[in-house]
């Protein structure tokens, strides 16, 4: 029979346990991998692979004990860098949510709404829709690998170890946040452009014939521009999405570095 000493056993816990908790952190904030329609063991089950996977990959981990006050200081950190991976990359739904809000806002529709399994919440129709395509988009040129192949390569560039995060690394989480609005606005920008271009033209038009029904004109005139636009700009949209979620992906792999641009 092989001894094995306490020593031995807490680092073999170590090696395991500190990358499956980035790895959980991760998934628990992960707009897609993580959804909130997939069950709690499902989720977790998948976080348990991924961190058999990389786990031996990895340099040794520091050789503290578990419930030292060291310990616990990893845990958190690294509760924190896999909440921050994850929350880089729900932004984008969230800015591709917040174009189709905007989008339905100005078209009449935002009383249509469907249950989000991404957010767990009521969103309107158009806001649904770009958010089921954004998913589309980045299964379709291989992201979830990229977003993988970013997570393990945190690894690297921040091990585990008791080393404080930099205010710089953390203040690039809250700098991508407005990408909420310049992408959603970028996104929006033709329908509203034509929306805009619509009411002026309803409004001359009531100008110059008062008796004319405003509102059984302007809402069918509205709704059928706003889905004439969105359909010829569905073209250029793919684009817009990939480029979108490859800067959240090189964002994701620059964080630990402290560099950030969205």
């Amino acid at each position: 029979m092989i001894p094995v000493t306490s020593d031995q056993l807490n680092l073999f816990l170590a090696a395991f346990l500190f990358p499956f908790v980035r790895i959980l952190a991760w998934r628990s904030a992960d707009p897609l991998l993580g959804n909130r329609s997939a069950p709690a063991t499902v989720r977790v089950a998948f976080a348990f692979v991924l961190t058999v996977a990389i786990a031996p990959t990895l340099p040794p981990p520091p050789q503290v004990a578990l419930m030292s006050g060291e310990g616990l200081l990893i845990l958190v950190q690294q509760i924190l860098i896999g909440v921050s991976i994850g929350f880089v990359l729900r932004l984008v739904f969230a800015a591709v949510e917040f174009a189709g809000q905007f989008m339905g806002l100005q078209m009449g529709l935002s009383f249509a709404t469907l249950f989000d399994p991404v957010n767990g919440a009521q969103t309107p129709v158009v806001a649904q829709f770009l958010v089921l395509a954004s998913a589309l988009v980045l299964f379709s040129f291989n992201g979830h690998h990229l977003v993988i192949e970013a997570l393990a390569r945190s690894f690297a560039d921040l091990p585990v170890a008791a080393v404080p995060l930099s205010s710089y690394d953390l203040a690039a989480v809250v700098r991508w946040g407005g990408v909420i609005f310049t992408a959603g606005l970028q996104i929006a920008l033709p329908v509203t452009a034509a929306l805009l271009s619509t009411n002026l033209a309803i409004g001359m038009m009531s100008r110059a014939a008062p008796q004319l029904n405003i509102f059984a004109v302007g809402f069918p005139l509205t709704l059928a521009a706003g889905f004439l636009v969105l359909y010829f700009s569905l073209a250029f949209l793919p684009q817009t999405l990939e480029r979108l979620w490859l800067s959240a992906i090189q964002t994701v792999g620059r964080l630990p570095l402290g560099v950030a641009a969205p």
